[in-house]
C-alpha cells in the first residue's frame, strides 16, 4: 500500500505486467494477441501491440530482470518527476522504442518482439539524469558503477549489439528506449540538465 501511495502509476504497471506475463506462461495464445509483429503493424494492423508487447515476456528470467530493474528505479523516478509524467514516459518508451523495430523488420513476416525492455530503458535513463552519480550494481561485479558511466557503456553496447546481433534480443528497443527516456526528461522536467551537470561535477554535495 505504501508503494501505491508514493508511486501509483508505477505500482499499477508493475503488478499488471507481472500478472499478464504469468498468465501468458500458462496460456500461450496470449502471445499471439499481445506480441509485436512488425510486418502487421507496418500495414496498419494490430497497432495496439506496440503497447501490449510490453505486457508479456519470453520466460521467467526475462520477466525477472525487467521487473527487477523496474522495481529498482521506477518507484523513485515517479516520486521525483510526478505521476502523469512518469506514466507518459513509460508508454512513450514502449511505443517509440518499438517503432524503429517496425521499420527495420516490416518485410520480415516471421519476426516478433515482446517484453518491456524499451520502456524500462527509458525509465533507467531518465533516472540517470536525476542521479548520475548513484551507483548501479551488476551481478558478479563487486563494486558499484556510476549511473552515468553505466549509461554510456549501455548505449555503446546496444548500438554494437544491434549491428552485430546473433541473438533474439531486441537491442534496438533498448537503445531507442534509452534515448526516449533522455529526451522526454529534458523536455518535461525543467532544469534537469542543470541538475545533471551539478550532480556530475559534485556541486550537489
Amino acid at each position: 500500500m505504501e508503494y501505491f501511495n508514493i508511486a501509483p502509476v508505477a505500482s499499477v504497471i508493475f503488478v499488471f505486467t507481472i500478472i499478464t506475463s504469468l498468465y501468458a506462461f500458462y496460456d500461450h495464445s496470449l502471445y499471439g494477441k499481445f506480441m509485436l509483429h512488425p510486418y502487421s503493424v507496418s500495414k496498419g494492423q494490430n497497432v495496439y501491440t506496440l503497447i501490449t508487447s510490453g505486457l508479456v515476456h519470453a520466460d521467467w528470467m526475462h520477466l525477472f530482470f525487467n521487473m527487477f530493474t523496474f522495481y529498482a528505479f521506477a518507484f523513485t523516478l515517479e516520486s521525483l518527476m510526478g505521476s502523469w509524467q512518469f506514466g507518459l514516459l513509460y508508454f512513450l518508451g514502449l511505443i517509440l522504442s518499438d517503432l524503429p523495430t517496425v521499420f527495420k523488420h516490416k518485410d520480415h513476416f516471421n519476426y516478433n518482439s515482446l517484453g518491456a525492455s524499451g520502456a524500462i530503458s527509458a525509465v533507467l535513463f531518465s533516472y540517470i539524469l536525476f542521479n548520475p552519480m548513484s551507483k548501479i550494481y551488476i551481478m558478479f561485479i563487486p563494486i558499484g558503477i556510476p549511473a552515468v558511466v553505466f549509461g554510456i557503456l549501455y548505449l555503446v553496447y546496444c548500438a554494437y549489439a544491434s549491428r552485430n546481433s546473433r541473438d533474439h534480443i531486441n537491442h534496438d528497443a533498448h537503445f531507442f528506449g534509452a534515448l526516449t527516456g533522455l529526451i522526454f526528461t529534458i523536455i518535461f522536467v525543467p532544469g534537469i540538465l542543470q541538475n545533471f551537470i551539478t550532480m556530475l561535477t559534485g556541486g550537489g554535495r
